[in-house]
């Protein structure tokens, strides 16, 4: 079945877990070129949306999803995979059309709903042994492209 729909986590995913704080308590968070020119490029060419469900709420990741142009970026979400449904549904996109990829224990219930899965390599155990697909890469470092790569090897 081809994939309609890419949903990513963030911290952990997109980054590499860290959030950087200075003394002003302004935050920082580091993203991947490469997975950026993904999510930019490589999916509008293959008809996939792009969508980011995270739990925490951050406007450096508001602003990084306007850059690659999510319109789909649902932040501060507890239990992700009602957010998940409601999206598809929005979006008449079946459980199978749907890719995620995120890293922690509260992306397990996206992981075990959605048709094709993967993790960064430095994903906690329990979501290692869940995916269908483990990045060679980790989280922050390209692991999202290297997904990305993947379904666009599958769907060529």
């Amino acid at each position: 079945m081809k994939i309609k729909m890419l949903v990513m986590d963030v911290d952990g995913t997109l980054t590499d877990g860290h959030i950087y704080v200075g003394a002003e308590g302004e935050m920082m968070k580091a993203f991947h070129v490469q997975d950026g020119y993904g999510i930019a490029h490589i999916l509008p060419a293959l008809g996939i949306t792009p969508v980011i469900i995270t739990g925490r709420s951050s406007a450096i990741v508001q602003k990084r999803a306007a850059e690659l142009k999510i319109a789909h970026l649902h932040q501060g979400i507890g239990h992700k995979l009602s957010k998940l449904q409601e999206v598809a549904a929005q979006l008449g996109v079946a459980a199978e059309e749907i890719a995620y990829i995120g890293d922690d224990v509260n992306d397990l219930d996206c992981i075990r709903w959605c048709g094709c899965t993967a993790c960064p390599a430095d994903a906690v155990p329990e979501v290692l042994r869940a995916v269908g697909y483990v990045c060679r890469r980790d989280g922050g470092r390209g692991a999202v492209r290297e997904f990305i790569d993947r379904i666009f090897l599958e769907e060529a």
